[in-house]
């Protein structure tokens, strides 16, 4: 009883770690940017564009990982994809081009897409519906410890010792945790799901002639074409997806451009900018992914669509102390930044939680995938090269416009998917005892 109370909380420790260290990969780019600006001579289109490729390649995986997935065995993907990508990670001491350093970037994206596809749908059936926020609050931690470890990481080693040597350290680790995760035990699919499964495998004709390979193939195909019909019929499900892509444009943007911002339009030293914005985003990401899990959980049994709620009234809070933070100088600047950044992360939790509890567990890698490839696409793929285009034609501080809109459109999807939120079952005793709702194993 024991072991099956620790498993779910073990493996949560173990894929949150990997999940650390994915964001720690990423955002070390974001805090050594001038400098690899500088040494290869590009614009702002151009150092913009290395995150948005590694963004384009990793949405386009997506889609190919999540219906192996939802087939075959998660861990051994999971596993699989963190080597790989560690591993190219320590290529990048071998990358004197910015060719060479693009390269490195699609090819890391292709890797992070197999745990980020994946992991989720690990975690969720750890365990009960009521308690996902929370846990999921958890696991996403990662997302601003990982992006201010990024930053501060790069913020203060590649002064001493080059911009690539922090890509060196942020590698390392995720060979064990790779080796660490193979000795988990898979959870059951969909134990404590209310979205229960469908049929989604059509037959092929009584009549068909055919072996082989050709039977793979079209099974694999009805298997695919219903599969993605029934996605496109879910309303709860697309709300969820476009009003995260616009959360994602405007995230994705700022982490991209805030500490160049501070450093070129507000006189902090790169160190100095690195270290306040990742400051802000490690202590707000955590008061934030929490607050909006534990939120999220507390108003479910009182409104079925409470995960759309907090992210879209988080998304709305947040406009205004943004558009402060953009025009204002002195001591209020920072504060404001603050403020809102902990809006901005305060979704985190909950709309994950949406995005998930939208599908049935049968399905729900690859609707992760799809979820994936749009709201990137829509997102954090295009934001830092558009943000990079409106900087070189007119201003940084023009080019943060850009995220405020999104801010507004996510806020007004969100509120408007409200109404196809599923009924989740509340399990009354469980929640009144505040038990830890350890997954079956």
């Amino acid at each position: 009883m024991a072991e099956k109370k620790l498993y779910p909380w073990t493996a949560l420790i173990l894929l949150t770690a990997l999940n650390l260290l994915n964001y720690i990969d990423r955002s070390v780019l974001f805090a050594v940017q001038p400098l690899v600006q500088s040494e290869f001579s590009l614009s702002n289109t151009q150092v913009g564009y290395l995150t948005s490729a590694f963004l384009l390649f990793y949405m386009v995986a997506a889609p190919f990982v999540g219906p192996l997935a939802d087939r075959y065995s998660r861990k051994r993907i999971i596993v699989g994809g963190a080597i790989f990508w560690s591993a190219l990670t320590l290529l990048t001491a071998v990358t004197h081009t910015y060719t060479e350093l693009l390269i490195r970037h699609t090819l890391v994206g292709i890797g992070e897409a197999t745990f980020v596809t994946i992991a989720p749908t690990f975690v969720a059936d750890l365990f009960p519906e009521e308690k996902r926020g929370r846990i999921l609050g958890v696991f996403y931690l990662a997302i601003p410890v990982g992006t201010a470890a990024g930053y501060l990481l790069g913020g203060n080693l590649s002064p001493r010792y080059g911009w690539r040597f922090p890509f060196y350290i942020a590698a390392a680790p995720g060979f064990l945790l790779a080796l660490a995760i193979l000795f988990l035990r898979e959870p059951q699919r969909g134990a404590f799901d209310s979205v229960k499964d469908t049929p989604i495998v059509d037959l092929l004709p009584k009549d068909f002639i055919g072996g082989g390979v050709k039977r793979i193939l079209l099974t694999t195909y009805f298997y695919l074409k219903r599969l993605y019909v029934a996605l496109a019929r879910n309303p709860a499900f697309w709300t969820s997806t476009l009003g995260m892509a616009m959360m994602t444009f405007a995230l994705g943007g700022i982490q991209v451009w805030m500490p160049t911002f501070l450093s070129r339009a507000r006189g902090y030293s790169l160190e100095s900018a690195n270290f306040t914005f990742g400051i802000i985003i490690v202590v707000d990401g955590i008061l934030a992914s929490l607050a909006g899990g534990w939120l999220g959980d507390y108003l479910l049994p009182r409104t079925k669509g409470s995960y759309y709620l907090v992210s879209a009234a988080s998304m709305a809070l947040g406009v205004p102390f943004m558009i402060v933070a953009l025009f204002t100088r002195g001591p209020v600047m920072v504060p404001a930044i603050a403020v809102a950044a902990f809006f901005l992360l305060l979704n985190t939790s909950p709309l994950n939680a949406a995005v998930i509890n939208s599908v049935g567990a049968h399905i729900r890698a690859t609707a992760l995938a799809v979820n994936i490839f749009v709201f990137h696409l829509l997102g954090d793929v295009p934001s830092p090269t558009m943000m990079g285009y409106v900087a070189d034609k007119r201003s940084l501080q023009a080019a943060f416009i850009l995220p405020v809109i999104a801010m507004i459109v996510s806020s007004a999807i969100l509120f408007y998917g409200m109404r196809f939120a599923p009924t989740v079952r509340i399990d009354r005793e469980l929640l009144a005892a505040g038990t830890t709702g350890a997954g079956k194993t």
